[in-house]
């Protein structure tokens, strides 16, 4: 079974890094954390020392000047639950998920779940069941369905779901076959584009504008790690889209946040100016969605030339489930996981993973590969084109291998975790929330910007200084 540290070199060198910056990193700390069978622990300090690294070397290559970069395992555990233990004016974060998510048996005795955090998810669900949004009617009307013929029919529908899978079942599927042949991290060159030169700035991506449309967890976390090191980074949302209030508090730390209709043709123009200025532009769209807005990795750079163009997918860019929406939960119910985790516990049926480590991982190697590209952008041109996805990092973690016993660990206490908090304030109030785990010696990551509410600044880059 490999180390944190070979898992950390095959990352940083299968994305270019130089195996001797590999020298300036320290991890520390020991598995398990986490209750888990799978490496949870090792995928959370390895994806954040992956993006703190490659901020440090950004470094160097703006002033020559090399660093060590820590990153405990603990710590790096407890970033990626960041959301539990975020605190608003002292107050718990309230009830995570809609009354009707969750886990259903079908009539073939398979176990379904559905997400319905969103309404108009929970109403598509409503309209395929024919029923109310009430959990006994929803298992009833599912008691009506075979397992993959409601799945296949909820997804036409609208609905975000997912059966439960084994692994090897899931690896049996097309879909998961044509994943198997990509990389955890996609970086590729889409177009002829000069070196853009550093700006001025005393943070590894001080005067770096980034572009974030994204939401819920994975995305938002990449933005919030570029921030973290220094970036100017916009959120842009619209006025009417769903968003999670506790998730928008949590991984806006750092970020302006900027309404923008993109449905309008004068809102798309606001964008395209915002692009034609930005660095990076970083998205969670489905690939038909955001390239019928004109904003395809294409689009991106004929606008800008030299763009960084960074793709989020739930189930990756390959294969015949490239269109589907999905959530961490549901990629982890899909992929083998949750029936791996439940066998493990000595249930019958499904067991989450102790975070959303789908999520928060996809989050830091989506700012580690948009470093990555930028740096390579600065060095040699070209406009660049990032893909990451939940799935791609379910393939990566799976395969770190399992931890014998690792249910029969301890979950973290309240005591294990207060060293991690530090207080900021917000446009929310004062928060209580969970520092960067990646420790730069020369150029420590904080936030310059407090998190605010959706759509607080307008939609205007700052000026460089």
């Amino acid at each position: 079974m490999q180390s944190p540290i070979e898992i950390l070199s095959d990352i940083w060198t299968s994305a270019g890094g130089e195996p001797a910056a590999l020298d300036a990193v320290a991890l520390t700390g020991k598995e398990p954390q986490l209750p888990s069978s799978f490496r949870v622990a090792a995928a959370a300090q390895v994806s954040i020392a992956a993006a703190g690294l490659s901020a440090a070397q950004i470094w160097k290559l703006r002033s020559g000047q090399s660093q060590d970069v820590a990153v405990d395992m603990r710590h790096a555990v407890v970033e990626c639950r960041s959301e539990r233990y975020l605190r608003v004016d002292g107050k718990l974060p309230p009830p995570t998920w809609d009354a009707i998510a969750g886990i259903y048996k079908t009539r073939d005795q398979r176990f379904v779940r559905l997400h319905t955090n969103f309404r108009h998810h929970r109403d598509a669900v409503c309209k395929v069941l024919n029923c109310r949004p009430e959990r006994d009617d929803v298992q009833a009307a599912l008691m009506g369905w075979d397992g993959e013929a409601f799945e296949t029919a909820a997804y036409a529908g609208g609905c975000v779901v997912a059966m439960m899978r084994s692994h090897e079942e899931w690896s049996e599927l097309p879909h998961a076959k044509a994943l198997a042949a990509l990389p955890v991290i996609s970086i590729e060159k889409i177009g002829e584009a000069a070196p853009k030169p550093w700006p001025a700035g005393n943070r590894p991506l001080a005067g770096v504008r980034v572009l974030d449309l994204s939401r819920v967890i994975a995305g938002p976390v990449a933005g919030r790690t570029l921030a973290a090191h220094g970036a100017d980074v916009m959120l842009i949302s619209g006025p009417d889209l769903p968003a999670i209030p506790w998730l928008t508090i949590d991984n806006g730390r750092g970020k302006l946040t900027s309404f923008v209709e993109l449905k309008s043709e004068e809102g798309r123009g606001v964008l395209r100016d915002l692009l034609a200025q930005a660095d990076i532009f970083s998205q969670g769209y489905r690939p038909r969605a955001i390239a019928s807005l004109g904003f395809s990795p294409e689009d991106a750079a004929k606008i800008n030339p030299g763009i960084v163009y960074v793709s989020l997918s739930a189930y990756g860019h390959a294969g015949p489930w490239a269109e589907r929406r999905g959530f961490d939960s549901l990629v982890q119910t899909a992929s083998g996981f949750n029936h791996a985790e439940g066998q493990a516990a000595g249930v019958d049926g499904p067991k989450e993973l102790p975070a959303q480590m789908l999520d928060h991982a996809t989050g830091y190697l989506m700012a580690f590969g948009a470093m990555m590209a930028k740096a390579r952008q600065s060095r040699e041109g070209g406009s660049w084109h990032v893909r990451v996805s939940l799935a791609q990092t379910g393939r990566w973690l799976w395969n770190l291998g399992r931890v014998a016993d690792g249910l029969k660990t301890e979950d973290l206490r309240g005591d294990a975790v207060g060293p991690f908090i530090e207080d900021l304030p917000s446009g929310f109030g004062p928060l209580q929330s969970v520092r960067p785990s990646a420790v730069l010696s020369k150029t420590p990551a904080f936030w310059a910007r407090p998190a605010m509410p959706l759509g607080s600044h307008k939609p205007q880059w700052p000026a460089l200084d």
